[in-house]
């Protein structure tokens, strides 16, 4: 995640917390594409994972990249946690070290494609000298949790002793998992409704189509998206499929009644994370949390909030789409073209809405119970995902040619759906194909996978 806002303008009203949301709206005209990937750094010739410290670690690894960029170092304690650039972008540690590019607003995804090839090349230069080398798997395959190392920043603590207390699989998906997130714009509280439930629904498909987690501790965890089913034992609190955004008279305002709900994780005041897990944020704004007497809610303090829930899909500023295990720089440009083919393009957007419309919150529900482990084979209403996702695909691929955004070779968004096409016309996704791999030619050894699923 990029930098935690620092914004002191006190907040004293509902009414506030909605217009936060509010005051994210944009013209269609200027409509962007962000994406945020994280992947799991390793030592090529050991096999083993990076940590913090060291002539080898991650703050060498941050330093080089900012000697390689020019982007400014990001300190937590003295601790260099991320890298800041002037333009919008930015670069940030995961708890376990996953290695995290939050890319700029783009306006197409030529552009989101061409930033993704910068940084990684730019990553390549800085941990090669290091013998650091990057997993293209939503889940770290070989080391257990214990094994894994803990980054050095104050956010994460705090989450880290609060996870336990909310479910059982919270500090595996802090410390070994790594996903693609693309975000996107809305025009107004109706536009964000109808993104949100759109997107919301789809999410299961997103996961199934680009499923690619099937290894814990060395061999396979019984599951396609073991990253995506980690998510479903994390804290039942802050994340899922929001069920009453399909509600009538859903928008802002609901929307900020469930974070209000939500606990809080942290107060960050000055340098320092207070932790308040478990919280009322309403408490806070009226200068009765009990850990911090006093203080009152800043804008800083919601912005931060917000960023502390994990739905499939995310409103901040923009709709944040969390359904995908990373995969390769191909998978990651094909998530960015998915989402804002599907919902950038009103025809399009009516077709995904369509597309959805007679499926009851506990069709929803299942699909996104079933999907990490079935993949495209999930069923869904009367349906299967596989299905559900060769239609969207035909949404999504309209949707780009709609907006006829073109490359120097003249290519509209359309070619960077090509890898999930392959994979809804094989009925496989890659971590169908990755079992098979184990079972075959890797002779039930994940140690292959750190040669061939690296960037």
């Amino acid at each position: 995640m990029a930098r935690d806002s620092n914004d002191t303008t006190p907040l004293t009203t509902r009414a506030e917390l909605i217009e936060w949301f509010a005051a994210g709206e944009k013209p269609r005209a200027r409509f962007a594409i962000g994406t945020e990937h994280e992947k799991i750094p390793f030592y090529r010739e050991s096999r083993e994972p990076v940590p913090y410290d060291g002539e080898r670690g991650i703050r060498a690894l941050l330093e080089g990249l900012a000697r390689e960029t020019g982007w400014e170092p990001i300190l937590d304690l003295g601790n260099i946690i991320g890298l800041s650039a002037e333009e919008g972008g930015a670069i940030s540690i995961e708890p376990g070290g996953q290695f995290e590019l939050s890319g700029a607003a783009l306006p197409d995804v030529h552009a989101t494609a061409s930033e993704l090839a910068a940084h990684l090349a730019a990553t390549k230069r800085a941990a090669d000298p290091l013998d650091i080398g990057f997993l293209t798997l939503g889940m770290s395959p070989r080391w257990r949790r214990d094994e894994t190392p803990v980054m050095p920043k104050s956010r994460y603590k705090i989450m880290a002793g609060y996870m336990p207390k909310v479910g059982s699989l919270g500090l595996d998906m802090m410390l070994r998992t790594a996903t693609v997130q693309v975000n996107l714009d809305f025009a107004s509280e109706p536009d964000m409704v109808r993104k949100m439930r759109a997107s919301l629904a789809l999410q299961p498909v997103a996961t199934a189509l680009f499923a690619n987690s099937p290894f814990t501790d060395g061999r396979p965890n019984g599951f396609l998206s073991r990253r995506s089913e980690i998510w479903r034992d994390t804290d039942p609190h802050r994340t899922g499929m929001l069920p009453f955004a399909f509600e009538s008279g859903f928008g802002y305002e609901a929307y900020v009644d469930w974070l209000l709900d939500m606990p809080m994780y942290f107060v960050k005041r000055g340098d320092i994370y207070h932790d308040v897990s478990g919280a009322s944020f309403r408490d806070l704004m009226a200068g009765k949390l009990a850990q911090l007497p006093g203080e009152y809610a800043t804008v800083a303090d919601w912005a931060n909030h917000a960023s502390t829930a994990f739905p499939e899909v995310r409103l901040k500023r923009f709709l944040e789409m969390r359904g995908a295990d990373v995969g390769d720089p191909g998978m990651i440009a094909a998530q960015a073209a998915f989402w804002a083919g599907l919902l950038y393009d009103e025809a399009a957007l009516d077709a995904s809405l369509d597309l959805v419309k007679g499926w009851s919150p506990a069709n929803r529900e299942a699909a996104r119970a079933t999907a990490p482990r079935l993949g495209l084979a999930a069923p869904v209403a009367n349906t299967t995902l596989g299905a559900v996702a060769a239609e969207a695909l035909a949404i999504a691929r309209a949707g780009l040619r709609a907006r006829d955004r073109r490359d120097a070779e003249g290519r509209d968004e359309t070619v960077y759906l090509q890898p999930l096409e392959a994979i809804v016309t094989a009925g496989r996704t890659r971590a169908d194909d990755l079992l098979a791999d184990y079972e075959g030619r890797w002779s039930a050894c994940v140690r292959p996978a750190f040669t061939e699923c690296v960037f």
